[in-house]
């Protein structure tokens, strides 16, 4: 209990100062110190050679913002509207999974901070927490499920539905993660989260996994998630399949190509978000902002176009949405963020970004989204 109060006051301390960081590179640096090894470098890694990490960060520097003033935006209004819904910023939490592996109440704390900025979070199937403890802890907050698809069809359904019950908004389904990517840093620290159990929380909670298992100990829990998840003949049969199971929006999130995006609005998807998963899967390719215009011209306005790949500032939300992004997704920083300080460490780091952004835009000449989505972005 003593140790408890010691860490809290901390904490507390870390976060009501000058201490905590400001820009993500003092911050990824403050998780590094307070992480293993092990959990630090699969958090920050990405796959192979990590050329698309990197393209991801330094991608944005090819896009310039020209601004346009005198156009008074003393009443900025950075609230965006999907599938019917109101957000209060243009950014949600994209799902990151097992993270309990940066602190011990991983998703519940993630959760709960980003109920106090109405920001939507969007909880991996893989979480250290499940569906239902998710909700408990952060109430009627906006939340997401992205969904990881199983050998076992049935599994699918039957967590999309727990989702539905407790309230989710939408369902984003991952299409780039059907094998996993070549990841040096986890080899290099022979590290495997999943295979030491802290993204098993949605599969031990549900019925139609646990009806298949031949007992229920750890080695064969793991062993059956692990079955699943590989699946490399994942294919638009399934996302049209998905669509008949629920009355939430699906999102595709791993779009990158303008053909894709043209199947994903054949196959009756709801949304689409660009995204590379962050460097982690296939190196070598296209950074996230730049495969965005691509599709934005092939979709157009017929479904909402989501951003996630590389977001670490305010001009970076700017340049996404002149671009045509109906929002962003935002990532690494709060999982660093959770390593440093808990949940009290997101809700800086989100009172941060929100700030950040909303300077960011009026300082591009935005008053809100639609006046946003006019600003000039040119590549170099």
């Amino acid at each position: 209990m003593v140790a408890k109060k010691e860490n809290d006051s901390l904490i507390h301390r870390i976060v009501s100062s000058e201490v905590f960081p400001f820009c993500v590179e003092e911050l990824e640096a403050a998780a590094k110190e307070k992480s293993s090894a092990a959990a630090f470098g699969y958090t920050r890694s990405g796959a192979g050679g990590e050329e698309t990490l990197r393209k991801n960060l330094k991608a944005f520097e090819k896009y310039s913002i020209v601004p346009k003033l005198l156009r008074d935006v003393s009443a900025a209004d950075t609230r965006i509207e999907l599938f019917g819904r109101t957000y209060e910023h243009p950014f949600l939490l994209a799902p990151i999974g097992m993270m309990k592996i940066s602190d011990d109440e991983g998703e519940l704390a993630v959760a709960r901070a980003a109920a106090k900025y109405n920001v939507p979070f969007i909880q991996s199937t893989v979480s250290s927490y499940s569906i239902e403890e998710v909700k408990k802890a952060s109430g009627n907050s906006p939340k997401w499920f992205q969904l990881y698809w199983s050998n076992n069809e049935k599994i699918s359904y039957s967590m999309v539905k727990r989702a539905e019950e407790a309230g989710y908004e939408a369902i984003v389904l991952t299409i780039d993660t059907f094998m996993f990517g070549w990841r040096e840093e986890d080899m290099r620290n022979q590290f495997s989260p999943l295979r030491e159990g802290f993204g098993k929380a949605n599969y031990i909670t549900d019925e139609v996994f646990l009806e298949e298992l031949d007992n229920n100990d750890d080695d064969t829990v793991i062993q059956n998630i692990l079955n699943n998840i590989y699946h490399p003949s994942l294919n638009w049969n399934h996302v049209t399949e998905l669509k008949k199971q629920t009355n939430l929006p699906i999102l595709l999130k791993g779009v990158l190509h303008s053909s894709d995006a043209r199947l994903a609005i054949e196959s009756g998807v709801d949304g689409i978000i660009v995204s590379n998963h962050g460097g982690r899967q296939l190196d070598g390719v296209i950074a996230a902002i730049d495969a965005l215009p691509p599709v934005v011209k092939e979709v157009g306005n017929e479904v909402p176009i989501l951003l996630d790949g590389g977001i670490r500032r305010g001009a970076d939300v700017v340049k996404a949405l002149a671009l045509g992004a109906d929002a962003v997704l935002y990532g690494r920083p709060y999982a660093y963020a959770l390593a440093v300080a808990g949940q009290a460490g997101v809700e800086k780091v989100l009172e941060n970004f929100i700030q950040e952004t909303k300077v960011s835009l009026a300082l591009a000449g935005a008053s809100n989204m639609e006046t946003a989505r006019n600003i000039d972005v040119r590549k170099d």
